[in-house]
């Protein structure tokens, strides 16, 4: 890895420190009237009415993909919510506004986290093990999830956060700078500040920079064939294989998640699956025997899938962190259905977390935390057996 110098390295311990602060926490006074998703109601309602800010500060770019209506409303082609605003509307996702009839993304050059991240943290696991991605996010979120880890920046609006001012050629800078091997667009939806995102990527991949998208996958066709011509892996969330329960639990839908696994298998981006297991929503062995044999028809036995282990987060706290036991038996049914590698997460030096040839049996890669202490995979094969292994390795 490439030295940094005094200068990055106080810059960067900074950003790692950085806690976004919300107006929950006081730092700026705000009133919203928005409505609550319930049920399985459709999120697309949600939508904040006369929310837009009166004018236009300088962290802002003209959406990507939007459709002018008449009476100067507007609908935002990027994710299946399609939100279709009047002048003064903002999305559901709480970052686009409409501005007299032109659609405005309000998450651009301004990220509220920084970090220099392992890749293995992503979750990916077969992509370019032991090396760093300069991780960043921008507020907000197109899913409502009851159990968001990142709802003090997924769940709030640009304005409402610290922020660093971080236009995309400054990203690559840092990311250069800090020797990281790629840009990962993570923590909140990377999706809903799709313009900053796709702007980043592009000069990092003229840069020799990998892009990472971890994703909830809830993205359009269109604008996610842009995103595959400059990203290299990508980690989605497949958080369920019910519909009811992705309306119920996240505020989303499942199909159009799907369609973005076969569009990523399709344009041969490397991806790996997380599924966290809710007690109570995503423990039903049949739904998950269901799940994986969905997987292996349609793309194939060898994305990796990750299951996670759920703690007590944001609006579910009631409930307990899922047994370890479910998760074993859910990773022993998912190769049982044909999927080669299954990975236990949240589960330090679990051996679930290690990878082992699908050919010979034998242990490829020991994982301890995020440090690597055995990696028998050279040149993309298996060290005894000489049988390829799916990823991009080094």
């Amino acid at each position: 890895m490439k030295a940094i110098d005094r200068r990055t390295f106080l810059w960067l311990s900074a950003a790692l420190l950085a806690r976004p602060l919300t107006a929950r926490a006081g730092l700026w006074p705000f009133q919203e009237e928005r409505h609550e998703i319930s049920g399985e109601e459709d999120i697309r309602g949600a939508i904040f009415k006369n929310d837009a800010p009166k004018t236009l500060w300088k962290w802002h770019k003209e959406g990507f993909s939007y459709d002018k209506l008449e009476e100067s409303r507007v609908m935002c082609n990027i994710c299946p919510n399609r939100c279709m605003l009047a002048p003064g509307d903002r999305s559901v996702c709480r970052s686009k506004v409409n501005m007299d009839g032109t659609l405005y993304s309000l998450a651009y050059g301004n990220p509220c986290s920084v970090h220099i991240d392992p890749v293995e943290k992503k979750p990916l696991f077969h992509f370019k093990p032991q090396t760093t991605a300069f991780s960043i996010a921008a507020t907000g979120c197109n899913f409502r999830c009851l159990n968001c880890q990142n709802w003090e920046i997924s769940q709030v609006k640009p304005h409402e956060v610290r922020h660093y001012d971080m236009f995309p050629q400054q990203v690559v800078e840092k990311a250069r700078e800090a020797g990281a091997a790629s840009v990962a667009y993570t923590y909140s939806e990377a999706t809903t500040y799709f313009e900053y995102m796709i702007d980043t990527a592009r000069l990092a991949k003229e840069a020799g920079l990998a892009n990472l998208w971890i994703s909830n996958g809830f993205i359009n066709k269109e604008p996610l064939l842009e995103l595959c011509k400059v990203i290299n892996a990508a980690n989605v969330n497949l958080k369920s294989f019910s519909d009811a329960i992705y309306r119920k639990l996240n505020g989303g839908r499942l199909q159009p998640v799907l369609d973005t696994f076969k569009t990523l298998h399709e344009q041969g981006v490397h991806f790996e699956m997380t599924t966290l297991v809710v007690p109570g929503y995503i423990d039903n062995p049949e739904m998950i025997k269901e799940m994986c044999g969905w997987i292996v028809a349609n793309l194939g036995p060898d994305h990796p899938l990750h299951f996670l282990r759920f703690f007590p987060h944001y609006k579910l706290t009631r409930l307990p962190p899922t047994p370890i036991s479910t998760l074993e038996h859910f990773r022993k049914l998912a190769m049982s259905e044909g999927i080669r590698y299954v990975y236990l997460g949240n589960l330090p030096d679990h051996p679930g977390s290690n990878t082992y040839c699908h050919q010979c049996g034998k242990l490829l890669i020991e994982r301890r935390g995020y440090q690597l202490p055995v990696n028998n995979i050279k040149g993309g094969l298996c060290r005894f057996c000489r049988t390829a292994i799916p990823g991009v390795w080094l």
